[in-house]
């Protein structure tokens, strides 16, 4: 399918099975010339090996495994979005064994993050997902069969429950808080460049769909999407962007102003 030359990847000609395109790279415009065939994606945008395989590894450093399409829409400015499947960006992408074991281990790794939160149990070594998220005292059904006791342990600490239970905050154990709490609220301020008036907001945000810890870059407008919800909000103001955009605009202050630092970290109500 491929051949490698100076370690840059290149789609085989002979390779029927790919449908080859004279036009440039959708992913990387800016490429110079005809030094490699383009193929087409199945939402019909052209790429290249390295253009595709660097496209999809950035969505992976940022913690999203969905592969969608970046390229617009023929004549808009409308963003394709279409989703490719994992075979599709492995086959095209031309990946190396190194890559999709990469790859693969960390679309596993983020899948898991979305639909579970599971952490090690302290007694017996093993996952456990917590099915109550407002409830930090979590029994182990394991420990228990070994010790024919009931064992609980504290999700935010990880040590042997102490106190009264259920809980919210922390458990009776010294040195038990919260630390995404304690840096949402001692972190350093920071200012979006690019959104008018916004020139001293919190650094880190909690997503107020899952409570993901995020970071604006600094670029662009005033709403991200969140890597593991990905549910889209303002940074600002906290409210998902559909709200926001009501009573304002991407790139101009929000009606509410910024939002102070949080003090609770929202759950997520998977539906």
């Amino acid at each position: 399918m491929t051949t490698r030359g100076e370690g840059e990847k290149r789609y085989d000609p002979r390779d029927t099975t790919l449908k080859f395109v004279n036009r440039p790279d959708d992913l990387d415009p800016l490429q110079e010339g005809d030094r490699c065939l383009r193929a087409e994606m199945s939402c019909g945008h052209a790429v290249t090996p390295e253009s595709l395989t660097g496209w999809c590894r950035s969505l992976l450093d940022q913690g999203q495994y969905k592969f969608k399409c970046p390229a617009l829409k023929n004549g808009t400015l409308q963003k394709c979005d279409a989703v490719w499947s994992y075979q599709e960006v492995r086959r095209l992408a031309v990946l190396t064994s190194d890559e999709m074991q990469h790859f693969e281990e960390n679309i596993a790794r983020l899948a898991a993050i979305e639909y579970c939160e599971f952490k090690t149990c302290p007694g017996c070594k093993t996952y456990v997902e917590r099915e109550d998220l407002t409830n930090l005292s979590v029994q182990c059904t394991i420990c228990q069969a070994d010790k024919k006791e009931v064992y609980q342990f504290c999700w935010q600490c990880l040590k042997p429950w102490k106190g009264k239970a259920p809980r919210a905050d922390r458990c009776d154990n010294d040195g038990c808080v919260n630390h995404d709490l304690q840096l949402l609220k001692n972190c350093k301020d920071t200012s979006l460049p690019q959104v008018q008036g916004v020139d001293k907001c919190p650094s880190i945000r909690a997503c107020p769909t899952c409570g993901q810890r995020v970071e604006h870059d600094k670029t662009g407008c005033k709403n991200i999407i969140c890597p593991r919800c990905q549910v889209e909000f303002c940074f600002v103001c906290l409210k998902l962007t559909p709200e926001c955009l009501r009573t304002s605009s991407y790139f101009i202050p929000c009606s509410t102003g910024v939002a102070p630092r949080q003090t609770s970290i929202p759950v997520w109500h998977r539906n």
